[in-house]
């Protein structure tokens, strides 16, 4: 099922911009105007993740948020701030009500996408326990550590993040750009060769003929897949 993102912002044309970005990356969205009955409604359309400004026509930003974490309904929803207030202590308060993350307008409708992205798979990541047993690979996300076929593998913070993405989504291609996506996320500032790089240093680390690899393999003009062998 398609993530459901609510988007609450009284500006038509800004609302229908990020409702344009968010369903083209496969997001289920409905706008709310903010109005007081703005809660009722998000409680019942029970959204993964609430878009929400803070200078709104008829009800502050920030109480809604507050109304949301008391929310059993939307307890487990994620608060993305999206606002013109860009000092030092909004961003501070939206943090400490409940926010999850906070960006300023004037904004990126990319960057916005790759940190609704960036947090929708956090909550995933939460859900899923901590051990994979994986094929030859032992993978422990608290310890920050795997082991291949008893061989516990030196790898960086990222090669471990790329390794556990292939592992999680084993069998389908993923172009450059999606990986970049998923596993960078909104703190990147690296180019989709970046992602060349460190396929091949994790090549290094996890296949026999890091040449010819069987296991991370590349799929031509487009970019990666990740399958066990036969």
């Amino acid at each position: 099922m398609a993530k459901r993102i609510a988007i609450v912002e009284d500006e038509a044309e800004l609302a229908s911009l990020l409702e344009y970005n968010l369903t083209r990356h496969g997001y289920e969205t409905r706008i709310f105007g903010g109005s007081k009955d703005t809660l009722k409604g998000l409680e019942q359309y029970k959204p993964d993740l609430v878009v929400l400004d803070v200078m709104l026509p008829e009800m502050d930003g920030f109480e809604l948020c507050r109304q949301i974490r008391q929310s059993a309904a939307l307890g487990r929803a994620s608060v993305l701030f999206l606002t013109a207030r860009s000092d030092e202590v909004d961003r501070v308060l939206g943090l400490e009500i409940g926010g999850d993350d906070y960006m300023t307008k004037p904004f990126s409708p990319r960057e916005l996408v790759a940190r609704v992205k960036a947090r929708l798979r956090r909550e995933e990541m939460d859900a899923e326990p901590a051990v994979l047993e994986i094929g030859p690979f032992h993978l422990d996300r608290n310890a920050r550590r795997v082991v291949q076929a008893g061989r516990e593998l030196p790898l960086t913070a990222t090669e471990f993040n790329l390794l556990e993405f292939f592992l999680t989504h084993r069998g389908r291609a993923y172009s450059r750009e999606q990986l970049l996506e998923s596993v960078w996320g909104a703190q990147r500032y690296v180019t989709p060769r970046t992602v060349d790089v460190h396929i091949r240093r994790l090549r290094e680390q996890i296949e026999e003929q890091p040449e010819n690899p069987r296991r991370l393999t590349t799929v031509r003009g487009f970019g990666y897949r990740f399958e066990e062998p036969a």
